[in-house]
């Protein structure tokens, strides 16, 4: 058990891991359960991937490995920090975080290069950001390594929602976070926007000092194929989680979506689509 170690050694082994779920549960005021008890660990340098239907309690895992939400019950540690015991706004810059909820926040008349460099301080408009050279320098080669060379000087705003996502995953990178939340990033992109984003994604995972990152989806087919490992979520509690190749299975995903599967996996990507028999 945990709590019958050293607090040399736990500290040591708390060290490895991005995130520490124990028993952590979340309730809305009124006592309905949104999610829990769950038991968890995240080690540094995995990729995982959570699926699960609508309801399943994707978003408000991510909250709580945000430190945008406490767990009602049970604790939550994240890059060594436990949630409600430490300073939030400190965990928080060093949680990077790619959702439509900041996207909304953002103003559309801003460059993409603005956008991106909103991310070196965490503010959402680029005349707080204070930029200089160098900054602008930096912003412009990761939205070049990120295929969007072209959109430096476009407003982000007139950009497609692949585009847009592409962006905020700059945004993300311009300050190096050790941990990084992907919320439905593929969501309203097509498919040239999608395979580029998958493809931005498999760059990250394989670069020198890669973020862990949890990535929160509703399809197979957006994820790239560095996922390491794979959470599966069925209203608010786990159906299964590990290794990919363990989780990713036809029985534990017709036990998450409540429907029977036909699944395939080819050159490391997934694709799923409902069986005939349903």
């Amino acid at each position: 058990m945990t709590s019958e170690r050293a607090p040399e050694a736990q500290a040591e082994s708390d060290r490895s891991f991005a995130a520490l779920l124990d028993r952590a549960t979340v309730r809305t005021p009124e006592g309905r359960r949104l999610l829990g008890p769950m038991s968890m660990a995240i080690r540094k340098g995995e990729h995982w991937a959570v699926l699960g239907p609508n309801g399943a309690g994707k978003t408000t895992l991510l909250r709580l490995l945000g430190a945008e939400r406490h767990p009602s019950a049970g604790s939550v540690t994240v890059l060594g920090a436990r949630v409600g015991l430490s300073d939030l706004r400190l965990l928080r810059s060093r949680v990077g975080v790619v959702s439509h909820a900041v996207a909304d926040r953002l103003p559309p008349s801003a460059t993409a290069l603005g956008v991106v460099l909103t991310g070196g301080r965490g503010v959402l408009a680029p005349w707080w950001a204070s930029p200089n050279e160098a900054d602008r320098v930096r912003g412009s080669q990761i939205l070049a390594a990120l295929g969007c060379a072209g959109l430096i000087d476009r407003a982000f705003g007139s950009c497609s929602q692949g585009e847009r996502q592409r962006v905020l995953l700059a945004r993300s990178l311009f300050v190096e976070h050790p941990l990084l939340l992907l919320d439905e990033p593929c969501a309203g992109v097509d498919l040239p926007g999608r395979e580029a984003l998958v493809l931005a994604l498999t760059a990250l995972a394989r670069s020198a000092n890669s973020p862990t990152t949890v990535h929160v989806s509703h399809t197979l087919e957006e994820l790239p194929p560095t996922t390491s490992h794979a959470l599966l979520l069925r209203e608010g509690e786990t159906v299964a989680a590990g290794p990919i190749e363990e989780v990713m299975t036809e029985r534990l995903l017709e036990r998450c979506f409540g429907l029977a599967i036909s699944l395939n996996h080819e050159d490391g990507r997934w694709t799923a689509r409902a069986s005939p028999s349903w």
